[in-house]
């Protein structure tokens, strides 16, 4: 039951409100990105050695996203009725359940139960999409770009150790006696569990909660929250995040199976370093490009992304067989999935009324993660037949699209 206190407690001071949950969701989003950043890392390397099959790898990339779209609506729904802090929990206990789950797998080398696992770390991964929604609840104009930015960057910090903790982690998985290729996920489970203690202590007031009860009263205007319903530019925006989505995750997904052909020796090393810039360009510079959202406009900002993600890939369409370029090519594939994504996020949100927005944030992440599954999967078999380089040349039809369909946002 929701609770009763902070139904009927009065909105207070929003600003002051709005900062505290801001600084909540990026120290959860550190840490979250610890968790998540090596099961990105692993989970292709874990599904190729455990079937033995390299094109069944894009299978747990695919999985990933996959729990993260079966769970997206149903955690969205959670949170309109009980709150962010309910739903960002549930979250994070799946991920650790999720976890259990695939060093259980790796332990007793079964696919299918590997597969399952990692769905669950995903479904927790849907928890983890809602913070940059969260953080835009009880911001007005003029800062939600900021604010989801600010979010969203926070993730640079665990997501760019978590990569680098496979070579170390092997070291402590060792020690433990866990599987091969596991010994991350001992820093996973330690950061997964302090996320959701603070998100269950601290995330009071619920920002969803208050926002909600500024809506039903009238007071949301006072507090400079705008809202309005354009659902042309809503479903354009959703399009925008989840083809930028679909593109990223399905050349970074191939990208670690890629670079061990090209270097086995020094695989892990290789792919932590690659991976962790270009969780870096995910992440880094998303407050630069939450300003832009603010003060150049949400559309710009999204054709931005689109303009660098197209220099990814050509980036590496030219030099698949170099891992520098490679890696050049994942740091640009960062940062335009981070343009975006905040505009595009900041777009949905600014759209959309108070009543309506756990509903459309739900199925965006829906739609984003799905999709995304679905490329991962058939980014393996275009691995296989085409090349690397041909790979990112079918991305790059995706973003053309997303650049072609732009005039809906205006409407």
């Amino acid at each position: 039951m929701p609770d009763e206190r902070e139904l009927s407690a009065p909105p207070g001071d929003i600003a002051l409100i709005q900062r505290r949950t801001v600084g909540v969701l990026a120290a959860g989003q550190v840490l979250g990105g610890v968790a998540f950043g090596s099961t990105v890392s692993l989970g292709a390397l874990l599904a190729a050695d455990i079937s033995g099959l390299e094109s069944l790898s894009g299978l747990a990339t695919a999985s990933v996203t996959l729990g993260a779209a079966l769970c997206a609506i149903p955690l969205a729904r959670l949170a309109a009725s009980q709150g962010r802090r309910r739903a960002l929990t549930l979250g994070n206990a799946l991920a650790l359940v999720g976890i259990a789950v695939v060093l259980t797998a790796a332990a007793l080398r079964v696919f299918p139960l590997l597969l399952l696992g990692v769905i669950l770390i995903g479904a927790g991964n849907a928890g983890n999409l809602q913070s940059r929604f969260a953080a835009t609840d009880l911001s007005d104009t003029s800062r939600r770009g900021r604010d989801l930015g600010t979010v969203v960057w926070a993730t640079t910090v665990g997501g760019v150790l978590g990569p680098l903790m496979l070579t170390p982690g092997e070291t402590v998985g060792s020690l433990l006696g866990m599987p091969p290729l596991t010994g991350a996920y001992a820093f996973s489970i330690v950061a997964q569990t302090l996320a959701l203690v603070l998100y269950a202590v601290a995330l009071r007031p619920d920002p969803l909660r208050v926002a909600q009860q500024l809506a039903r009263s009238g007071e949301a205007r006072r507090e400079h929250i705008v809202e309005v319903d354009r659902p042309i530019v809503a479903r354009y925006a959703v399009f925008a995040v989840a083809g930028s989505h679909v593109v990223m995750a399905s050349v970074m997904a191939m990208t670690p199976v890629h670079l061990s052909h090209l270097d086995p020796r020094n695989v892990t090393t290789i792919v932590g370093v690659t991976i962790a810039l270009h969780v870096f360009g995910m992440y880094g510079l998303s407050p630069v490009f939450g300003i832009l959202a603010d003060r150049w406009g949400r559309l710009r900002t999204i054709l931005l992304g689109q303009g660098i993600l197209a220099a990814s890939l050509v980036t590496a369409a030219i030099g698949p067989q170099s891992p520098a370029a490679v890696l050049v090519a994942l740091l640009l594939l960062g940062l335009g999935w981070s343009a975006a994504t905040v505009g595009g996020a900041a777009l949905l949100t600014e759209s959309t009324p108070t009543a309506l927005r756990p509903t459309r944030q739900g199925r965006s992440d829906t739609a984003m993660t799905l999709s995304a599954a679905v490329g991962a999967v058939l980014a393996g078999g275009v691995l296989g037949a085409i090349g690397y380089g041909g790979l990112a040349l079918v991305a790059l039809v995706v973003v053309i699209a997303v650049t072609v369909l732009s005039p809906y946002a205006r409407r």
